[in-house]
């Protein structure tokens, strides 16, 4: 014998009227069936729930115990199909995001506001990771979508969908207090003294890494590669520390620090791309939801 919400119902009301008759009028029916009921449920818990004579009726220790948790169970149930109609919608549930560390500058942070505007209800679970990473997390259904730089080596299909979501130009992010940099405007990179170049290995970023070094190839000067980093923050700091200088997309300059200065370039440079990713295969209305946001912009 299964555990039935209608036995349930059947107790709470016995237990708020201690009287099986009235309890049987609020619940419609008669009192039979109302007694077998309850017999039912005591014998599939194994302990009675009342104590009964012909003066009274009365909850056991046990009854009293089931009370409140009957409730709940109830209260539950009678939640689950507006909790179903929104997960079905995606106005509820869990999404997994990961991000390069160039969005958390540029669309991360707003996408986001717009999105616990209106799906209030979706857990977001962030995670920072870099392109290579976030493939194989795709791939394996680890997460849900990825914000990446592309290409993702050459994985986007047939398993991923791929949405570009920004261009932006690279621009100069440099030591403080160098004699190119003064004034506010724009400078070239073969005014720029000999420092090392920090940058991404290009096994993570391929195509910025490329981009970058094609700048410096086009205004005929060649870097020596002084530092590697995989994360945008720690580039930034490294520059800071005199360590060398890096081409950065724009966004990055938001980030703010101590002993660094960022600065156009009047050298032609490519448009760093990011975009965003998802399993093809991956019906999550959440997903579904958070990809409708970028078809209103």
């Amino acid at each position: 014998m299964n555990l039935e919400l209608r036995q349930l119902r059947h107790f709470i009301t016995v237990a708020e009227e201690l009287h099986f008759g009235r309890a049987a009028e609020r619940l419609h029916m008669t009192q039979p069936p109302l007694s077998q009921s309850i017999a039912g449920l005591e014998e599939l818990l194994g302990a009675p729930l009342f104590l009964r004579n012909r003066r009274q009726v009365a909850l056991t220790a046990a009854g009293t115990a089931l009370l409140p948790e009957a409730r709940r169970i109830l209260e539950d149930a009678g939640a689950l199909p507006d909790l179903v109609r929104r997960v079905a919608a995606g106005e509820a549930g869990r999404l997994t995001i990961a991000f390069v560390s160039t969005a958390d500058y540029s669309v991360l942070p707003a996408i986001l506001q717009r999105h616990r505007a209106a799906y209030p209800g979706v857990q977001l679970v962030l995670r920072e990771a870099t392109s290579d990473v976030q493939a194989d997390e795709l791939l394996q259904g680890r997460i849900d979508a990825g914000f990446v730089i592309p290409p993702l080596t050459g994985r986007l299909e047939p398993s991923l969908d791929y949405l570009k979501v920004l261009e932006e130009p690279l621009i100069l992010c440099a030591p403080a207090g160098l004699a190119a940099l003064r004034g506010a405007g724009p400078v070239r990179l073969r005014d720029l003294p000999p420092l090392p170049l920090v940058i991404f290995p290009r096994a993570v970023a391929p195509a910025l890494h490329d981009a970058i070094l094609s700048c410096f190839r086009a205004a005929g000067v060649t870097p020596v590669i002084g530092q590697e980093a995989i994360q945008m923050q720690t580039i930034v700091s490294l520059v800071s520390g005199g360590m060398g200088l890096a081409l950065v997309p724009q966004s990055v300059s938001n980030l703010m620090r101590a002993g660094v200065e960022y600065r156009a370039l009047l050298d032609p440079t490519p448009l760093a791309e990011t975009g965003l990713a998802w399993r093809r295969d991956n019906a999550s209305p959440v997903l579904r939801g958070f990809l409708d946001l970028f078809k209103k912009e």
